[in-house]
């Protein structure tokens, strides 16, 4: 099976999951700037799950375009983490709806968790199907960020108990720490373009 496939399927659910995130922020009946004010809360969580989500669609974006041949255990570890980012707009309404309480931030944690760790089974699939010279192994390297991340996620479910604010602190430094695209990918694939036009 092409690549193609594979790509316009999750392009489709990730948009959709957008779609699902933006219609829980409800229109106010009120018509004063004040209405908006208990709206703050939902806003901030529909942002970060935004930002996570546009995180995860790059990423999978750059991660495919290593790929020549998809599997089917690379079409069962997709819908794996599909299945997860699928998860997002109920953690975000649950979360924004309770102000950040420390139930709804734990589950939002627990999401966040489990979508890193299927976006890393799929990238680990993808690897071992490319054998050792795999391009996406050399692309990715050590991954600290991929590695970091798990943690950061676990430290920010463990601090809901205590303080849902510094979990949410953590869960906006990983997206941060996300937000700039990586190019490692790009830069691997457009060397080997050049190689292989010489």
């Amino acid at each position: 099976m092409s690549k193609g496939r594979i790509e316009a399927f999750s392009d489709g659910v990730i948009a959709i999951i957008i779609t699902i995130m933006v219609l829980e922020l409800k229109v106010p009946q009120d018509e004063g700037m004040d209405a908006l004010v208990p709206l703050i809360p939902v806003f901030f969580s529909y942002v970060l799950s935004f930002v996570y989500v546009g995180i995860y669609w790059n990423n999978h974006h750059h991660m495919l375009q290593a790929v020549h041949t998809v599997t089917g255990s690379m079409l069962w570890a997709n819908l794996h983490l599909l299945f997860w980012l699928s998860l997002f707009p109920f953690a975000t309404a649950w979360t924004g709806e309770n102000h950040f309480a420390a139930a709804p931030s734990m589950v939002y944690g627990v999401v966040l968790l489990m979508a890193a760790i299927a976006y890393w089974i799929l990238q680990q699939i993808i690897v071992a199907s490319q054998g050792h010279d795999s391009l996406l192994k050399k692309a990715v390297g050590s991954d600290w960020k991929g590695r970091v991340s798990p943690m950061l996620y676990l430290a920010g479910i463990a601090a809901a108990l205590w303080s849902h604010w510094m979990a949410q602190g953590l869960y906006v430094f990983v997206a941060l720490m996300w937000l700039v695209p990586d190019r490692r990918i790009e830069h691997l694939l457009a060397s080997k373009d050049a190689e292989e036009g010489n």
